[in-house]
């Protein structure tokens, strides 16, 4: 997995082996191996235990999961067979999700709808993932069931309580038949947030998903002694991958939340953190942002066991990292636990990781030399009202993890670029997916001989990553490539606006120049003033972030913005829902 590298801890145990001896086990062999490992899962939050907080040993999940998996067996299907899952976060998905594996099945876990209103979207692009992954069975929660149900063409649809231990006619987990090790067959088919008429599922066969297990592990240090805390959806590859299969393959200590315990009550995941003296969590940049407001409110936790408190899937904003890092200090966190990182499903999920206990290091550019050279020039500022408006302060997200290179190349001739030159993040190695699943098209375009093309604008500093914004959201004003997160973090703070609920798109303008749209959910305040100084207001930052006056400020309410299943600002599809209004 890494080039010199000759052995490492196994997670769990006690022993040191050869990363050979890691890097060649199967998932089922380490899921086996794991359940032996005497570490446990813990329950807590309301939608996981009613009762209060349940240990379960990974053992216990490990046997039933056998009885799940015989039980999709005794169903007639085989290993390489895909199950499509609709369910809240629950022991029951997570037992499934094992089961399907030690079947040698590919588990499809699904979105849940983000909003009641969309519930015509949220069906129509469930059964798009489910008809398009060839699901040869649909197992659903019961809160669900009366909002999806079986059409035409649909694959039988059963109840996920009809397959676990102590249902009518599921057998012994001692019926399970484990399938030979095939490293090519798939264990995770992951669809990304997109378009319903065109979705891509990102194949994760076994050697992908070992290897990208392994190289977190290492990467993150993780021993035997970490309690890992997550409350993140395991229909999203950070929660999936980063925090389940992690630690249930690797046997260790995890306390599992339900998404909605944590929204409803941000707090929640910091009394979790202290009770359980966790070391390692994760959360995208707005969740820091909620638990920060929390921790003003909050007495008597300690925190002083965090080292991996991981920012990824969004953009991370080093002013968030700064207020929770001031605030959780009160608790005896250290700046050292903050733990900035890049991943995307297309390599399971980890991509750079920084070295564990040395915190956010940021390097400072000149933010219009960036945009307008595409050159990371260092500058030093000496009034931090020049962030956003001359300078911008990005995160060094790492160095790749084992297993992995990576590459920054000028987007059109694919040619290297020197340090601290911007271009397009290029990634290859073991935990790299093999494509998009029965998606030619879409698999050919995202390769470039042999190098994962992650659209993403980044440029490398001492072997580090610093990533600067998506290719396809730059917005061109005249002259200058704006990155719209510095126009969504400018406008987010301003009285009125919903932090983390703001998106910036170019159109064409005048004569064929691009200008920028802005869109913002806003709730009028006795501060704020009314709708009209709140757009003035917008109209200015947005001016003295890009140059340029905005073309349109369009002012919506909560809960309007599109969002992806995970929670991130989906631009593309703001931008058509404005060109229609």
């Amino acid at each position: 997995v890494a080039s010199g590298a000759t052995s490492v801890e196994r997670i769990g145990a006690s022993s040191v082996v050869k990363m050979s001896d890691i890097t060649s086990l199967s998932t089922i062999e380490r899921l086996e191996r794991a359940a032996d490992s005497g570490t446990t899962v813990t329950f807590v939050g309301a939608s996981m235990t009613t009762d209060g907080p349940i240990e379960v040993s990974w053992r216990e999940i490990h046997d039933d999961a056998r009885a799940v998996g015989a039980a999709l067996q005794a169903r007639g299907l085989v290993p390489g067979d895909h199950v499509a899952i609709l369910g809240p976060t629950s022991r029951d998905l997570m037992t499934i999700v094992r089961g399907c594996w030690l079947a040698g099945m590919a588990s499809m876990v699904l979105p849940l709808p983000m909003r009641m209103g969309s519930l015509d979207v949220f069906i129509d692009s469930t059964r798009s993932r489910i008809r398009h992954g060839d699901a040869k069975l649909v197992l659903i929660d019961d809160q669900l069931a009366e909002f999806y149900t079986a059409a035409e063409g649909d694959p039988p649809i059963v109840p996920m309580k009809s397959i676990m231990p102590g249902a009518p006619n599921v057998p012994s987990g001692d019926a399970l038949e484990l399938p030979p090790h095939d490293p090519e067959r798939l264990v995770i088919l992951q669809y990304t947030s997109g378009s319903t008429s065109e979705p891509k599922g990102v194949m994760i066969p076994d050697r992908v998903l070992s290897a990208n297990i392994d190289a977190c592990a290492i990467a993150a240090e993780l021993t035997g002694d970490d309690v890992m805390v997550s409350w993140l959806p395991l229909y999203h590859d950070m929660g999936l991958v980063g925090f389940l299969a992690l630690p249930m393959t690797k046997g260790v200590d995890l306390v599992q939340a339900a998404p909605q315990d944590f929204l409803a009550r941000p707090g929640n995941w910091m009394q979790w953190l202290s009770d359980y003296r966790a070391t390692a969590t994760a959360g995208p940049n707005f969740s820091w942002v909620l638990a920060t407001r929390a921790l003003k409110r909050m007495e008597g936790l300690d925190l002083s066991r965090l080292t991996v408190a991981l920012s990824g899937a969004e953009p991370v904003d080093p002013l968030a990292v700064d207020a929770f890092v001031a605030e959780a200090s009160r608790f005896g966190f250290t700046a050292g636990g903050m733990f900035p990182a890049f991943g995307m499903a297309e390599v399971a999920i980890g991509g750079t990781f920084p070295p564990r206990h040395r915190g956010l290091v940021t390097d400072t550019v000149d933010r219009i030399v960036l945009e307008t050279q595409r050159v990371a020039k260092p500058v030093e500022i000496q009034d931090p009202d020049e962030l956003g408006l001359t300078a911008r302060q990005l995160p060094l997200l790492g160095r790749p993890v084992p297993g992995l290179e990576m590459k920054v190349v000028d987007p059109e001739t694919f040619e290297e670029v020197p340090e601290r030159h911007v271009g397009e993040l290029l990634l290859r190695g073991t935990s790299v997916t093999p494509g998009y699943y029965k998606r030619p098209d879409a698999t050919a375009a995202l390769f470039h001989e042999g190098w994962l093309l992650t659209g993403d604008l980044a440029y490398v500093l001492d072997g580090e990553l610093v990533l600067c914004g998506r290719i396809k959201d730059v917005i061109i004003v005249g002259g200058r490539n704006v990155f719209p997160e510095d126009i969504e973090r400018a406008v987010g703070p301003l009285d009125g606006v919903r932090a983390g609920n703001v998106i910036a798109f170019g159109m064409e303008g005048y004569k064929g120049k691009e200008s920028v749209v802005v869109v913002a959910e806003v709730r009028v305040s006795d501060t704020s003033g009314d709708l009209d100084a709140i757009r003035e207001h917008i109209h200015h930052r947005t001016l003295e972030v890009c140059g340029l006056p905005p073309r349109d400020v369009m002012l919506v309410n909560p809960g309007t913005l599109p969002k992806t299943s995970s929670g991130k600002l989906q631009r593309a599809k703001c931008r058509d829902e404005y060109l229609n209004e």
